[in-house]
């Protein structure tokens, strides 16, 4: 294989071990490829206000992909670059028919700089660690402004269940996935992915989706593993995922993006 002009890569259960580090063989293997005058994104569920960490680790160099593609955010700077935010009226329309169709959901939402979430919602990952995240408030004041990514938990659903369900009820105004082990919807403003904000990205640079590799392991991941030329899971991947992809590599906590890197730089 020829050396790959653009590789992307998902962070959380991909790059990063399970206790959200950036190993240091995989960092050196990200400095690999922008030594050798490659384009490293990472292409994430994550907010940006979950990116400061990263971005000092990689030196502040590069772009990523947030919000499952509905923010483009310069780790240079630290600052959001490009948006794709789902209305106010969709999201109150979004949120009426999830909550008709299944109950037990609660909401919150990431909003291009802040967080907010209803009293009922279940705090997880980063957020359950801080004293205070976000702004508790009614479902009204949620769909007020327009957000980056709606999220829905709930407390017992099956997570490839929940998004099935999902699809079928608000599939037709916005894009649901997920990304995590606990049932909790992700969606984005309709059409927009992981995937058609990195082709956008790569267009801008004139660079095929041939000369693409992605990581991934997720389903929020498929879209974008789909469109690379060549598209790789981590062993610990979501069943569908190794389905989808062209190889396998070793586990995060086992530096599998970090040995495929060091092969192709």
């Amino acid at each position: 294989m020829t050396c790959p002009r653009l590789i992307a890569t998902d962070l959380d259960g991909t790059a990063l071990r399970t206790d959200g580090t950036i190993s240091s063989r995989t960092a050196a293997a990200f400095a690999r490829v922008e030594k050798s005058g490659g384009t490293l994104v990472f292409v994430t569920g994550r907010p940006p206000r979950w990116m400061h960490s990263v971005a000092g680790t990689v030196g502040h160099c590069g772009l990523a992909i947030c919000a499952n593609g509905a923010l483009v955010y310069d780790l240079h700077t630290e600052r959001i670059v490009e948006s794709h935010l789902i209305a106010p009226d969709i999201l109150e329309e979004c949120v009426a028919r999830l909550r008709r169709d299944v109950p037990g959901l609660t909401f919150s939402v990431e909003y291009e700089g802040d967080f907010a979430h209803e009293a009922a919602y279940a705090l997880g990952g980063w957020d359950s660690r801080e004293v205070s995240c976000g702004r508790e408030v009614g479902t009204a004041a949620l769909t007020s402004l327009p957000c980056a990514k709606l999220l829905a938990a709930h407390p017992a659903m099956d997570p490839d269940e929940l998004v099935r369900v999902a699809l079928e009820v608000v599939g037709d105004i916005v894009t649901p996935t997920h990304s995590s082990g606990r049932a909790l919807l992700e969606m984005s403003a309709y059409g927009v992915t992981k995937a058609t904000a990195l082709a956008t990205l790569a267009e801008e640079r004139g660079i095929k989706p041939a000369e693409v590799v992605a990581f991934g392991d997720m389903p929020n991941d498929l879209p974008m593993l789909s469109w690379a030329g060549t598209s790789y899971a981590v062993a610990n991947a979501h069943p569908d995922v190794l389905a989808a992809v062209d190889h396998v590599t070793a586990a995060n906590n086992d530096d599998g993006v970090a040995v495929v890197l060091e092969e192709l730089f």
